[in-house]
């Protein structure tokens, strides 16, 4: 009676993996355009970001910071964690997982920001993909690791693939919030003025909805980021890859160093694109003051 009845059981294991393999046997070619191309953008990214003299970056981010915050304290802090980073002798590493990172957000953003749009223009669409992205968060990380494995293999490719899918949910959550958050009365008022539908979207919600489309990219970001030492797993390196070797060889301190790396750069990110919502926000003020 303890027992759970053998009727009752099912697996959905068996009918799954023979829609992978189906899946991977047809569209084998359109899987290795893809990775190639992804491969592509990824290398040229990170041999830039490898070539650029670390100085060189360190100034810019202190002028982005003091740009974007209206705080040169803030800025000269964010340069002097980076530099800590080289200290720690894992600025080479930084970068290459800025270049996942920055590819994973990237492709986050082109497919999420229209799938939000389309999302707020449609509330049955909105109902179906909800519990989709719902479910995209939920889901243990490890998960998104298998299907990855199985269309790219091992590398770098999976894992941006693996960061995307953990890390695509909140842009889109948060573009089709903006949007809906958007005054009617304003809408109105564009239609008045004879405003297309595309107009309404690309002078009036967008451009009023960046705010939230802003905080979404910085959500979607340090999603990103979480997956760093997951993705290292199969390949991605990074900084992820000291945390997994010192976890191999139970050295706490070098594991630590790759942790204080990592939360760096989740810092100096975040306050970038913190910074850059702000202006968003202080500029769709004025644009309703006016």
């Amino acid at each position: 009676m303890n027992e759970f009845p053998d009727f009752l059981r099912f697996s959905i294991a068996s009918p799954v993996n023979e829609f992978m393999k189906v899946i991977l046997d047809k569209y084998s070619a359109v899987f290795d355009y893809i990775s190639t191309t992804i491969l592509w953008m990824l290398m040229l990214i990170e041999s830039f970001l490898l070539w650029v003299p670390w100085w060189l970056v360190v100034i810019l981010v202190i002028f982005l910071g003091c740009r974007v915050t209206k705080s040169w304290l803030t800025g000269a802090v964010m340069g002097i964690m980076l530099t800590a980073v080289g200290s720690l002798g894992m600025w080479d590493l930084m970068m290459q997982t800025l270049a996942i990172v920055g590819v994973a957000v990237f492709i986050a953003v082109v497919l999420g920001i229209p799938t939000g749009i389309l999302m707020a223009s449609n509330s049955k669409l909105e109902a179906f993909l909800r519990p989709v992205l719902d479910a995209m968060q939920t889901m243990p990380s490890f998960v998104y690791l298998i299907p990855a494995l199985m269309f790219f293999g091992l590398g770098k490719v999976p894992g941006i693939f693996a960061t995307l899918i953990y890390a695509l949910p909140p842009i889109i959550r948060l573009t089709n919030l903006g949007i809906r958050q958007v005054s009617e009365d304003v809408i109105e008022a564009g239609k008045a003025f004879g405003a297309t539908r595309m107009q309404l979207l690309f002078k009036i919600q967008l451009p009023l909805a960046m705010p939230s489309v802003m905080s979404g990219v910085n959500q979607t970001t340090m999603m990103a980021l979480a997956m760093v030492v997951i993705a290292s797993m199969i390949g991605a390196r990074g900084l992820g890859e000291p945390v997994l070797i010192a976890i191999g060889r139970i050295d706490v301190g070098r594991g630590l160093e790759a942790g204080i790396c990592i939360v760096i750069l989740a810092i100096v990110i975040d306050r970038l694109l913190q910074g850059l919502g702000n202006q968003q926000s202080s500029g769709q003020k004025q644009v309703i003051k006016q």
